[in-house]
């Protein structure tokens, strides 16, 4: 199949055979024409499918096609996405099809100038792209209205819930216009997500390419059991193995992220970091030398990560195992896209033991042992050694064991709005974002 029997318009379908895009990927293919047939739609598909355009293209399409004038102050479609990178990514990606177009895009995330953000939409804008924070800060000022909203997003809803922005999407909600068509995406399916999917989407065609937790076939996945004490010299005996090739590393943490940079840059490596005490300049210029290959380790947290969209990233490495299951599913998906083969390493340790258990659940299956040996399971009704993710001891669960830097993690309360990004707790949400 190709992107010809889709039912796009002439124009875009010379856009996508200039950049030799004439074969749409699964998500594609079934999204597209029920999209372009006015259906709400929910898509459930691994990251690194081609979700961007299977949202991004029949919206397109329809906008091409009523060539409608911007009112001022106002969008005729939004797309909102959890993280300024993730924002930025689909940016970039729908612009690269819609050059010349005649469509008015428009960008505002955190960390840009609010009041230049506020002149850009004075005149309106056909397709706002939008972090959540952002978005309300800017309906607060009056500088935008959500009342000429006749297409609407939410890109990586997954991952909007377990940052805390079920609070945010409420309010959005109640500004957009009833008569509209939805759009929702997700790798993963918490259990909140039924509850934003009553609330956008109106009879939704369900669209699921790949069981939600299901992670990308051509990733090699492997787990080394390690403790913390000796996990940098872990890692870096293994990035010495590919130096030519990109490695992206996850820690939990800003403060763990930024000591391992400093430890790989002092081991040699070209080394970044991108996490939420960076500010968007550093952000977007350490994402930039990474992508050009000019560093060949980037150290990130999970919400920094979120919309890196590298083709050449061969491997990843889980430095600390994410204590949200389905965010290991989003961190592995950073390598292994666009059909390439992929890498993902992880360390744990004792402490961590629970956390391994949640994600072998998720994704249905044992990783392979690579090195270490797996602690025995607890006898039934016995907690394993630590507790989980507590104290040593069986101590109250949140405390600092096992992690870089011993930082606690904030206890900021859900649905409440702070600056920066990443290393920030569950309910949480960033206005910087």
């Amino acid at each position: 199949m190709t992107f010809d029997t889709l039912g796009l318009r002439p124009a875009l379908l010379a856009r996508l055979a200039e950049q030799n895009l004439t074969k749409p990927t699964p998500i594609q293919t079934q999204a597209i024409p029920e999209a372009l047939a006015g259906r709400d739609v929910m898509g459930l598909a691994q990251t690194g499918t081609g979700k961007t355009f299977a949202f991004g293209l029949p919206i397109a399409d329809a906008l091409l096609a009523s060539q409608q004038r911007c009112a001022p102050k106002s969008a005729q479609a939004l797309i909102l996405a959890p993280t300024r990178e993730l924002a930025a990514q689909i940016h970039d990606t729908l612009s690269s099809v819609l050059t010349g177009a005649h469509l008015r895009l428009t960008l505002v995330v955190g960390g840009n100038s609010i009041n230049v953000q506020s002149r850009k939409l004075e005149k309106g804008t056909h397709l706002l792209i939008a972090t959540p924070g952002r978005l309300i800060d800017l309906m607060d000022r009056g500088a935008l209205k959500l009342d000429q909203v006749t297409h609407f997003v939410l890109d990586e809803a997954d991952q909007m819930l377990d940052l805390g922005f079920i609070h945010a999407l409420r309010r959005i909600a109640r500004d957009l216009p009833s008569q509209r068509q939805t759009l929702l995406f997700s790798a993963t399916m918490p259990k909140q997500m039924n509850e934003i999917a009553s609330a956008y989407l109106n009879d939704p065609v369900r669209i699921e390419v790949a069981p939600p937790g299901k992670t990308a076939d051509k990733i090699e996945q492997s787990v080394i059991f390690v403790e913390t004490p000796k996990r940098i010299e872990t890692l870096t005996g293994l990035l010495d193995d590919h130096r030519d090739e990109l490695a992206l590393v996850f820690c939990r943490t800003k403060h763990g992220a930024e000591k391992l940079s400093r430890k790989l840059d002092q081991a040699g490596f070209a080394v970044g970091a991108i996490h939420g005490n960076k500010s968007q300049g550093q952000r977007n210029r350490a994402l930039d030398a990474f992508r050009k290959g000019e560093m060949r380790v980037l150290v990130a947290t999970d919400v920094a990560a979120r919309g890196i969209d590298i083709p050449d990233v061969r491997h990843v490495y889980n430095f600390d195992l994410p204590n949200v299951a389905d965010n290991y599913v989003h961190r592995i998906g950073r390598t292994a896209r666009a059909g390439r083969d992929g890498r993902a390493v992880s360390f744990c340790g004792v402490e961590e033991m629970a956390d391994l258990r949640g994600i072998e659940k998720l994704i249905g299956q044992q990783i392979t042992t690579l090195g270490g040996e797996r602690p025995a399971e607890p006898a039934r009704g016995q907690r394993s050694a630590g507790g989980g993710r507590g104290r040593p001891g069986g101590g109250k669960p949140g405390g600092n064991a096992g992690k870089p830097g011993g930082a606690r993690r904030p206890r900021g309360g859900r649905g409440r709005r702070s600056g920066g990004g990443g290393g920030g707790g569950r309910g949480k949400a960033h206005a910087s974002a």
